[in-house]
């Protein structure tokens, strides 16, 4: 007997499944709901729990409800994949949002072109955030943390107590790539 099966998905923790489950649950009955809560889309979907369970779980002729297909992953590749995974065993794959039915070859070609503007939009997104970074930079603007390593005291401390890189990263409690960092900074060999 086939069975209806729902998937939601929400990336951060200030966000909740709730609005896709109301939104799936007005339109369908539901035999089995699978989340996963606070997992980045940059998560393949066969890697995360919640999704690794609902293919566990679906059988041939069962349907998979999605509110809408970034929901099953945010690239090209692992959207085409995991459909292509499901279509294997038989389950068809139902998209909310975007209101079609991804085992069609007509909501194959959409589910193609979606995928494929998602991955352009990104790369618009990062190119975007790139050029900001460097109009930053060329405004002089300090980016990232602040640095709270005085590499002078490191390097000094180190050199005082003839002390591995190991033994100065224990000392100060931080990183030993900071320590050679440090010693790099001020020309030291480590």
């Amino acid at each position: 007997m086939s069975a209806r099966i729902a998937y939601v998905r929400v990336s951060t923790n200030d966000q909740t499944v709730s609005a896709q489950r109301h939104t799936i649950e007005n339109r369908y009955k539901v035999d089995k709901w699978f989340s996963d809560e606070a997992t980045s889309g940059a998560i393949k979907a066969k890697d995360r729990k919640g999704f690794g369970q609902l293919l566990g779980y679906v059988r041939e002729d069962d349907t998979l409800v999605v509110y809408a297909i970034d929901r099953l992953g945010r690239d090209t590749i692992d959207v085409l994949e995991t459909v292509e995974r499901l279509k294997a065993k038989g389950v068809t794959v139902v998209s909310i949002r975007e209101g079609f039915d991804l085992s069609t070859p007509v909501g194959k070609a959409m589910l193609t072109m979606l995928a494929a503007m998602a991955e352009m939009e990104r790369t618009n997104i990062k190119a975007r955030q790139m050029a900001g970074i460097e109009r930053a930079k060329a405004e002089g603007k300090n980016l990232g943390r602040e640095k709270v390593i005085d590499d002078a005291a490191v390097v000094q401390w180190r050199q005082d107590n003839n002390a591995s890189i190991k033994g100065t990263a224990e000392n100060f409690g931080i990183s030993t790539a900071s320590v050679k960092r440090a010693c790099r900074s001020l020309k030291m060999n480590s």
